[in-house]
């Protein structure tokens, strides 16, 4: 585990409501945290599940999904983001207003949820947003 890994947000995605579909995103940054033993993606759903639940999360799922995700508002930061859970690994993407405190926060919890697991993050940025 990097000992203080860095959540800047270089880019932001761009929202977009194309005509009678919803909402898409283009661009933006991903945070991919990556533990230092092997997880099944049921194991890391379950440590994802716990945190939001103990809080101070406020959270949905999409059920109808070939992965677990949640949409994620932190109540003490204010902060909007999405969790992943994909191929062994925990990923937050940045939304528009998303700042760095609440991803941050998440990932002192996911940390603190078994002191004896490390894990080491990789910023992704996709430039297509802002």
């Amino acid at each position: 585990m990097t000992s203080d890994p860095s959540f800047s947000i270089p880019a932001r995605p761009t929202r977009r409501f194309p005509h009678g579909s919803g909402v898409e995103y283009e661009g933006g940054t991903e945070f991919e945290l990556i533990p230092d033993a092997e997880r099944t993606e049921p194991e890391l759903a379950t440590v994802v599940t716990d945190i939001l639940a103990a809080g101070p999360y406020r959270y949905g799922d999409f059920h109808d999904l070939p992965m677990p995700l949640w949409l994620v508002r932190d109540e003490d930061t204010a902060d909007v983001f999405r969790v992943a859970v994909r191929d062994g690994t925990v990923r937050l993407h940045v939304l528009p207003t998303t700042d760095e405190a609440g991803l941050r926060r998440f990932y002192e919890r996911l940390c603190a949820d078994d002191p004896s697991l490390s894990w080491a993050v990789d910023r992704r940025v996709d430039g297509g947003g802002q």
